[in-house]
């Protein structure tokens, strides 16, 4: 038997199947032993789609069937892990499972045994901590804090060494304690008198003289807040008196 030569080369050429034939057309002996193993591994294929189809099936069927057993007071979650077949995947939620079962048990009996306290700093009938206020000692003789704190007796301010010292941070952060401090918005003196002539009901010499500014200082602060204590809480809360 002979091979046509000139029709195998035409028909690779012309896109036609490489598969050789005889000259009578009959199919090669090495191309038709090809045939069943192909066969064989699509029937492979499909048995193993089918198999694993339906253990999917199974296991859906399985967690069904232990959710509706649920009902019956079962814990779900239980039920359900206990349809699907024994893995390490299902170990480990089952794992998960009882540890979070065990927190919710241990947070059910914390019990609180007390709140801690605070500490407050004590606070004064006028509102300001009394850790604030410090018993100053008596200024230097001869100053215009020794003449304030000499005054303060006669207008009621006791006891003097706590009055004192609530005077001597509000005029300190005012003026310094100096006669001549001016402000731009025309505040002056000690006290920083708002406008400064106000100052002369206590004396003509209100420009020049600090015994006159600190006599006038005092009374406008009797007046408006009764104390320097109370006039001092007031400043810290808005920014003057």
């Amino acid at each position: 038997m002979t091979r046509c030569p000139g029709f195998y080369r035409s028909g690779l050429r012309s896109g036609h199947s490489a598969s050789l034939r005889l000259a009578d057309g009959r199919t090669a002996l090495s191309e038709r032993r090809r045939a069943p193993a192909r066969r064989r591994k699509r029937r492979r294929t499909s048995f193993l789609l089918i198999t694993t189809l339906t253990a999917l099936v199974a296991i859906a069927a399985g967690v069904l069937v232990a959710i509706v057993r649920a009902g019956t007071g079962t814990d779900p979650a239980a039920a359900a892990l206990a349809a699907i077949p024994g893995s390490r995947t299902g170990a480990l939620l089952e794992q998960e499972r009882q540890q979070m079962i065990l927190v919710d048990a241990a947070s059910k009996t914390l019990s609180l045994v007390g709140s801690p306290k605070l500490a407050k700093r004590p606070v004064t009938s006028i509102g300001v901590a009394s850790s604030s206020i410090v018993n100053a000692p008596p200024p230097d003789p001869g100053t215009a804090q020794a003449t304030a704190f000499q005054m303060l007796p006669s207008f009621g301010f006791t006891p003097q060494s706590t009055e004192y010292s609530c005077l001597n941070n509000i005029w300190t952060r005012e003026s310094g304690w100096r006669w001549d401090a001016e402000n731009a918005s025309g505040a002056y003196g000690i006290p920083q008198a708002l406008p400064g002539d106000k100052m002369a009901s206590a004396g003509a010499d209100w420009q020049t003289n600090p015994t006159t500014q600190i006599k006038w200082g005092l009374g406008y602060i009797k007046e408006r807040y009764g104390t320097p204590c109370n006039a001092a809480a007031f400043k810290l809360s808005h920014g003057w008196y």
